[in-house]
Parts: structure tokens; C-alpha cells; sequence
């Protein structure tokens, strides 16, 4: 086979390769593995003290920010310094993706 044949035969392939959507990460999975159901229930709506947030039906964005400001550190009271802790490891993609998993739940 010539070269040029083999690169016209795989174009189509690499077009599609190059159009398929990136896997997205999944926010159950990255809630659970990332400890947050420790203090915030497995379901996010059963937290394990009275003044932590239930998460489950949260505004996404709201949810997100709150978490990438607790991450950087511009919110830092007494109710966020449990989880600036395990903040370091939660990537700001991740964080995203658990925001938007908890605003779909009910």
C-alpha cells in the first residue's frame, strides 16, 4: 500500500477520533472517592453534624464556587476549615463535575 493511500484511508478515522467528546468525569464516583460523603452522607443530604450543608439539590455554580473559594482560600471560617484539608486533592475539573452531579439530585 502507498503511503498516500494509507493516509487517505485513515483521515475519516482520525476526523472521528478528533469529534469524539471527551469522557466526562463522573461526580458520584469523584464524591465518593474524594471522602466527601464522610461529612455530608452518602446521599449529600445527610451530613454528619447539624451545621454542615446537605448538597444534594445545591445550585450547581453556587455549589462549585463555594468549593474553589474554600480550595484557594478565600473562604476560610470556621465552617470550611474542615475541608481545606482535603481540598488539595479534588482538581478544580473534579470539583466541577461533583458541583454538577449534586445540583441534579433532589
Amino acid at each position: 500500500m502507498k503511503v498516500s493511500q494509507a493516509l487517505t484511508l485513515s483521515l475519516p478515522l482520525l476526523g472521528a477520533l478528533a469529534a469524539s467528546p471527551v469522557a466526562a468525569l463522573d461526580g458520584q464516583q469523584l464524591y465518593m472517592t474524594k471522602t466527601c460523603f464522610a461529612c455530608h452522607g452518602k446521599d449529600a443530604n445527610t451530613p454528619i453534624m447539624p451545621n454542615y450543608p446537605k448538597l444534594a439539590g445545591q445550585n450547581a455554580d453556587y455549589a462549585y464556587n463555594q468549593m474553589l473559594d474554600i480550595k484557594n482560600g478565600v473562604r476560610s471560617n470556621g465552617q470550611s476549615a474542615a475541608m481545606k484539608g482535603v481540598m488539595h486533592l479534588v482538581t478544580d475539573e473534579e470539583l466541577r463535575a461533583i458541583a454538577d452531579w449534586l445540583g441534579g439530585l433532589e
